[in-house]
């Protein structure tokens, strides 16, 4: 078994793509489609426009690759501390993940429990589906205190959290998930399951495919010397990066006008075609656009504006589902009101979380910490 020193430059590059990741899933999120909860094989219900083509394709292909790769790196990274005791490891990571978590869960609670007083943005709460339990029950005010107690701990409302969740679990099944991915029966056996579970788009809400299968794959990679700053043969970024937007393109189209060809095909074959763009992408991505990394990691602004990416991904969610109908309505004067509202909404909170994150960090630096986990400090 080998390991891994990081170069100055793919330290760099793992802040680099741990931003543009948050980043990108403010875009994400900020889908406004009719269909707002994407899956890989999502159908949007309203049929062909150039502005249901442009958000499709990049949130539900271009932009979908963050995800996986914020797992690779995690993976990597908790990989290379091995020299350290696995229970003082274990500790530091409650502090700098679980209880983050919490916090923001709480806050996200009291904040949408707080816009439930008023009538207007009680509406927004209401008609984001966020906190929705059934189909009487579409407010917070409506909870049982158990099911309040299960949205703090285990469904958060804002909802991106469920990756602190599971990578939380993962760093605590770290020893057992190494020696799966490093024993040479054993990784055989392993990954052919999790690469199952990847395929099937499987959660069991602590264990999912997705983070599974990566954080795994990370973990893999340090411990066997994987080459991450240059790519072998089959590995080339030029290809890669044509089957990467290609399949985004096709994926799109199939899902925007394919039903009526495809019919019970579109499960399987959409499902199919996500995968293959979240793994060409990945590839395109980490080693297509090193000169973009490296430009950026040489600005002092771009520096200092990746600092706030926790705040970016804590607190973008739910602020972005309660204001898309507002900002549909707001510009719905203008030409492509929804297709304006996909890039400013999302701009605006990203100014909104860094700016946050700039006066708490100045005013408040120990809440700073607990709110932050200690990043960006």
């Amino acid at each position: 078994m080998t390991s891994q020193i990081l170069s100055s430059f793919t330290s760099s590059k793992f802040k680099f793509w741990s931003f543009i990741s948050m980043a990108l899933l403010v875009f994400v999120h900020g889908y406004n489609m009719h269909e707002r909860y994407l899956q890989p094989w999502t159908i949007p219900d309203e049929g062909w426009s150039i502005t249901g083509f442009i958000e499709y394709f990049l949130s539900n292909g271009i932009f979908r690759f963050r995800i996986p790769m914020l797992f690779i790196i995690s993976g990597f990274l908790f990989a290379m501390h091995d020299d350290r005791p696995y229970k003082a490891r274990a500790g530091k990571r409650f502090r700098t993940l679980f209880l983050p978590y919490l916090i923001w869960s709480a806050l996200g609670l009291a904040f949408t429990y707080g816009l439930e007083m008023f009538p207007y943005t009680r509406e927004l709460v209401s008609s984001s589906h966020v906190v929705q339990i059934d189909n009487t029950r579409m407010l917070i005010h409506d909870y049982q205190w158990y099911e309040l107690l299960a949205r703090w701990i285990l469904l958060p409302v804002p909802y991106q959290l469920w990756f602190i969740r599971v990578l939380f679990i993962y760093n605590l099944a770290y020893p057992a998930i190494r020696w799966c991915v490093t024993n040479r029966v054993g990784r055989w056996v392993f990954f052919s399951f999790t690469i199952l579970m990847w395929l099937a788009t499987i959660n069991l809400g602590l264990i999912e495919g997705e983070g599974l299968l990566f954080f795994s794959l990370g973990i893999w990679m340090q411990k066997t010397g994987f080459n991450i700053e240059h790519p072998s043969r089959g590995l080339k970024p030029a290809a890669w990066g044509i089957v990467f937007i290609s399949f985004a393109l096709i994926k799109t189209l199939i899902a925007l006008k394919g039903q009526a060809y495809l019919e019970n095909a579109m499960f399987p074959v959409l499902t199919l075609m996500h995968k293959t763009v979240v793994l060409s992408g990945l590839i395109a991505c980490w080693y297509g656009l090193d000169p973009l990394a490296a430009w950026c990691m040489e600005r002092p602004w771009f520096i200092w504006l990746s600092s706030f990416a926790f705040m970016i991904y804590a607190m973008h969610a739910p602020l972005v589902a309660y204001l898309i109908n507002p900002a549909l309505t707001l510009l719905s004067p203008l030409q492509a009101p929804a297709l304006l509202a996909y890039i400013l909404l999302p701009l605006t909170i990203l100014v909104f979380c860094i700016g946050s994150g700039v006066i708490i960090r100045s005013m408040a630096p120990r809440i700073y910490g607990m709110l932050t986990g200690g990043r960006g400090m």
